[in-house]
């Protein structure tokens, strides 16, 4: 499955299957969920959000979309406008996950910083060659286990 990205100012109410839409103003990126359930997924672009990279024509979001709160449960990558299926995480691995988004939103609030073991992410940027973020897995492991 593919998703063709669209910059537009505002995202529109009813999205189309198969478009990601990409509002620069608003620093966000809208598509339908890529099961087919048809729900749609905001993903804001912010220093403890998202991070969308745009090469030429294809666009990358980082990191992974994990729509938990749907019935579908359905996790995603969206690399060079191809959707890349993931595993279904467990209760705990998403249990994980949401202390760590928080963590980093707590800190980033606090001190205005992300913390150095998480992407930097700056809304919509190109990574430089060979240059690629550190995996959700790698920061999970850190924040857990802190190594």
């Amino acid at each position: 499955m593919q998703l063709e990205p669209e910059f537009v100012e505002f995202i529109p109410e009813v999205p189309q299957d198969g478009t990601l839409y990409i509002s620069r103003k608003y620093a966000t990126a809208v598509h339908k969920c890529c099961c087919g359930c048809g729900n749609k997924v905001v993903t804001p672009l912010s220093p403890t959000g998202w991070r969308l990279t745009v090469r030429g024509k294809y666009v990358t979001l980082y990191p992974s979309i994990g729509n938990w709160s749907f019935p579908c449960r359905s996790h995603y990558y969206i690399r060079r406008n191809q959707v890349i299926w993931s595993y279904a995480m467990s209760e705990q691995e998403i249990d994980a996950g949401r202390r760590y988004d928080a963590k980093l939103k707590e800190q980033y609030f606090e001190t205005g910083e992300v913390p150095t073991d998480s992407v930097e992410i700056s809304g919509l940027t190109d990574w430089e060659d060979g240059e690629k973020p550190v995996s959700i897995w790698k920061k999970l492991k850190r924040w857990i286990w802190g190594s």
